[in-house]
């Protein structure tokens, strides 16, 4: 496990971690996708009060489905483009674990699982 506390950029050899985030504002940069890099983000911050992006390499995306109470969201791998867990709604606990495919484009990083609410950057 690594908390976060400023904006990091991760490399392959991170691999397998669980990365806490527990302040405000914060972005977590992938690096280029490989086969089986996996990680995990978990928002520790107090409720309402952390936006987390996670964002990919240029070329790369992030593509899944994440199912909730209520709706339904789909982050479309629009490459360039973080994933985000929304500030308003931020709960402590959510979470977003990815893979890498290897192959840039949208299906770069592959959402596994899920929790809290996440959308695609604008």
């Amino acid at each position: 496990m690594q908390t976060v506390v400023s904006d990091i950029t991760l490399n392959a050899n991170d691999s397998g971690k669980i990365i806490l985030i527990g302040t405000d504002a914060k972005t977590v940069t992938l690096p280029p996708t490989k086969v089986g890099l996996t990680f995990t983000f978990v928002n520790i911050g107090a409720a309402g009060n952390n936006i987390i992006k996670v964002s990919p390499a240029a070329v790369d995306g992030i593509s899944g489905t994440i199912t909730l109470a209520s709706s339904v969201v789909v982050l479309d791998g629009t490459v360039n483009k973080a994933a985000q867990n929304t500030k308003a709604t931020s709960q402590t606990g959510d979470s977003l674990t990815i893979i890498g495919t290897g192959l840039t484009g949208t299906k770069a990083w592959i959402v596994t699982s899920a929790s809290g609410i996440w959308a695609r950057q604008a």
